[in-house]
């Protein structure tokens, strides 16, 4: 069994979780995910089996679209719902549009975070969860994210008796970004404690929320010995530029050997890894050599019969 599953990962359950029940649904160990979602997030959760576990790290890689809530009024030690409240500050009841938009904008680009205390990120060889669970709170290295866009998607709501306001977002993002400190950040943009109230993953491997299959309706499917669910591995590549072989090139490129830039297509940007095709099947992934400027290299063969 090889290829890709869009799983829709519910709320509750880790992404490893995901992937030990399924490998028992699928009864096959090699089964890998595509890119963490906390346990309070859902969404798009692309699952790699078989050949496919080659590509994980091109799927987490890749860029994520996510939908959420920012609530201004209070920040909490996870930076989202879960967490305990840490800083208590009315927010204003006469923000505007215009504001939020403001602080919302100036996020977009790249930008630095500072990852959350409860969060993966492993400090002096521990992750910084573990820290925050003993009561500790440690230096964090900053991060670069790159934020394509963050726009509001909805009217601000006011609740007087909270002293909070809400509105729903749209972000798209490239890997490692925390779009919970995403959240926290533009409530301090606009001087008021803020964490992310809601979030949901609805785009990632090039794979939407419509792709999305539940863990239910897996077990379902292999029940009824269906495995159309299965995505071809190619389908989760065309989040990376194409080049589609000749024979020749083909021949080449099965013993992995040198591609000559200039018998490729111009508009192939090489600063980025190329996804190569041969009668439609993804056979290796491409790059720049480190020192012979004139050819790209094999970084990762996954076909070569």
């Amino acid at each position: 069994m090889d290829g890709i599953l869009p799983l829709w990962k519910e709320r509750g359950m880790t992404s490893h979780d995901c992937v030990f029940k399924l490998r028992k649904i699928l009864r096959t160990k090699k089964v890998g995910h595509g890119g963490t979602l906390d346990p309070d997030v859902d969404g798009v959760l692309p699952i790699c089996i078989g050949k496919g576990t080659k590509i994980i790290e091109y799927i987490q890689d890749s860029g994520k679209t996510y939908i959420g809530e920012i609530t201004l009024g209070y920040s909490t030690t996870t930076e989202d719902a879960s967490g305990e409240i840490v800083d208590r500050q009315d927010a204003p009841m006469d923000l505007t549009t215009e504001e939020i938009d403001k602080a919302m904008a100036e996020m977009v680009g790249t930008i630095t975070q500072v990852p959350p205390m409860f969060s993966a990120v492993k400090v002096n060889g521990k992750r910084l969860y573990e820290y925050a669970r003993e009561g500790l709170e440690v230096e964090r290295p900053e991060r670069k994210a790159v934020i394509e866009y963050f726009n509001r998607t909805t009217e601000p709501v006011f609740n007087e008796e909270e002293k909070t306001v809400s509105w729903r977002f749209e972000v798209g993002c490239g890997k490692g970004t925390y779009v919970r400190t995403l959240s926290v950040d533009t409530g301090l943009k606009l001087g008021v404690p803020a964490h992310m109230s809601d979030l949901t993953r609805i785009g990632s491997g090039g794979f939407k929320a419509s792709d999305c299959l539940t863990l239910a309706q897996v077990a379902e499917k292999m029940e009824q010995e269906d495995k159309d669910f299965l995505q071809p591995i190619e389908k989760a590549m065309t989040i990376m530029q194409r080049l589609d072989l000749t024979g020749q090139q083909y021949s080449v490129v099965k013993n992995g050997g040198f591609l000559m830039k200039s018998t490729l297509p111009d508009e192939l940007n090489y600063e980025e890894l190329i996804a190569v095709h041969y009668n439609n099947l993804l056979v290796s992934i491409y790059g720049e050599h480190p020192h012979k400027k004139e050819v790209i290299k094999p970084i990762k063969v996954l076909r070569n019969e």
